[in-house]
C-alpha cells in the first residue's frame, strides 16, 4: 500500500522565532510537506500560484486588511488559509472567516492545535473561533457574499448613501446588512467596528506553544 500524498503547506514571513517554530512543527508531521517558506507578503500571490499548497499559513498582520483574504481565496480556491495574529480579538477572526480564511488563531497558539488547525484546513473544514470557556464566540456568525461587500465597504468608512451606490442597492438595504453585520460579529455599531480590538485570544487546551516548538 502506497504511503498517502503528503498535506502542501506554504508559510509566509513571520518573524524569526515564530518562523523557526512553524518550520519545525510542520517538519516534524510526516503528512506535512512544506513547499514555500519565509514567502514576503509581496512574493505570495507568485509563490501560491507556482507551488498551489494545500494550505497556506500567513501572519494576519503583513495584510493590509481582511479584504486581502478574500482575493487571495478568490485567485486560489484550491488553497485553505491560516491566518496567525497577535492576540485577535473575536471580530478580528470573524472578519477575516468572512473574507474566506479557514481559520484565525493567536501566535501563542499551542502547537498540537496548530497541526490541528492545518489538516482541518486541508480538508477544507473552517474553525470557529472559542473563547475562554470553549464555547463559540459572538463573531463566529459566516457572513453572506453581500455581507461581505458591506463589511469591506464599512471598513473604508463609506456612508450609507456611497455604499448604495457603489453596490447598486438600496440605502435600507445597506442599513439591513449593516445590522446582521454587527451581530454576527459581535458589536454594536459602526464605530465599535471600526474600533474593534482587544481581546479575547482562542482558548485551546494543549501543553506547548508554537514558539516553544523550536
Amino acid at each position: 500500500m502506497s504511503p498517502a500524498t503528503p498535506i502542501t503547506v506554504a508559510v509566509g514571513r513571520f518573524d524569526d522565532l515564530l518562523a523557526r517554530g512553524l518550520r519545525g512543527l510542520i517538519e516534524d508531521d510526516p503528512s506535512l510537506a512544506i513547499v514555500a517558506a519565509d514567502v514576503p507578503r509581496a512574493q505570495l500571490a507568485a509563490a501560491l500560484r507556482s507551488q498551489r499548497p494545500r494550505v497556506a499559513i500567513l501572519d494576519a498582520g503583513s495584510l493590509r486588511s481582511p479584504v486581502e483574504v478574500r482575493a487571495l481565496s478568490a485567485a486560489h480556491p484550491a488553497t485553505s488559509f491560516l491566518l496567525l495574529a497577535n492576540r485577535p480579538s473575536s471580530v478580528e477572526c470573524a472578519q477575516l472567516l468572512a473574507f474566506g480564511a479557514t481559520a484565525c488563531l493567536a501566535k501563542e497558539t499551542q502547537a498540537r492545535d496548530v497541526l490541528n488547525a492545518i489538516h482541518l484546513a486541508s480538508r477544507g473544514l473552517q474553525l470557529t473561533p472559542r473563547d475562554a470557556h470553549g464555547a463559540a464566540v459572538a463573531g463566529s456568525g459566516l457572513l453572506t457574499a453581500r455581507e461581505s461587500d458591506v463589511l469591506a465597504q464599512l471598513q473604508r468608512r463609506r456612508s450609507n448613501a456611497q455604499i448604495a451606490a457603489d453596490l447598486h442597492i438600496g440605502i435600507e438595504t445597506v442599513r439591513t446588512h449593516a445590522r446582521h453585520i454587527y451581530s454576527k460579529l459581535g458589536v454594536g455599531s459602526r464605530r465599535e467596528l471600526l474600533a474593534a480590538g482587544g481581546p479575547p485570544e482562542a482558548a485551546l487546551d494543549s501543553t506547548q506553544s508554537v514558539r516553544r516548538a523550536i
